[in-house]
């Protein structure tokens, strides 16, 4: 089946759109199915994955986006903001691993696992659209629930948290230091069907962004 027509569109689509434009945002307009648009697209991103493109196309869970290349980034910048290029402490990295590896996890939760106060952190990571609010836990106080965004997967060159690394599996000791152990095989408790690390599990890094 010809496609020609239909892979202009898309690709106009992804560049006057500047943003993620949906599965079904294409479905809705080329009245084709989600498989086809998949073919049609992945064909496209062979012409952008040519070396002499500054262009690619990447997929952030059921959407697509048209953006420059990542190598790109310091020739661009400055064209667009002449501000500092915000940095990330080690703390915020830090907060942020352990809110991608663990959704919807609330901030008493990541500070019972760094053992630091961590509003600092969880600000400045939601200034930096990394994270954002995943609803309220239905627990006393109903405190606020956190994930990661879709700028912190395309920042990172992933389309959905199932990519990120596999964690090793870790235990306690006596003195309560982390002790890899890659023959664990006890999943993490579950909080009513959400999964989190237990609070007395604390990693020994520590800090303040």
């Amino acid at each position: 089946m010809e496609y020609s027509k239909e892979q202009a569109i898309i690709e106009a689509m992804l560049f006057a759109a500047g943003r993620e434009v949906t599965v079904k945002e294409i479905m809705n307009v080329l009245e084709i199915g989600a498989e086809d648009i998949d073919k049609i697209i992945n064909h496209i991103k062979l012409k952008f994955d040519l070396p002499e493109s500054g262009i690619e196309i990447i997929k952030i869970e059921d959407a697509y986006q048209m953006c420059t290349k990542k190598e790109y980034y310091e020739y661009l910048y400055p064209l667009f903001d002449n501000r500092a290029k915000p940095n990330i402490s080690n703390a915020a990295l830090e907060t942020l691993s352990i809110i991608a590896y663990n959704p919807n996890i609330t901030r008493s939760e990541i500070e019972a696992i760094r053992g630091v106060n961590s509003d600092g952190t969880i600000y400045k990571l939601l200034e930096f659209d990394l994270i954002e609010e995943a609803g309220r836990l239905d627990a006393p106080g109903r405190p606020t629930m956190y994930k990661v965004t879709k700028h912190f997967m395309k920042m990172f060159g992933i389309s959905s948290l199932d990519e990120l690394p596999e964690l090793p599996r870790y235990k306690l000791d006596e003195n309560e230091q982390i002790v890899i152990d890659e023959m664990i095989k006890a999943p993490t408790p579950e909080r009513e069907g959400e999964n989190h690390i237990e609070n007395n599990e604390k990693s020994e890094i520590g800090g303040t962004i």
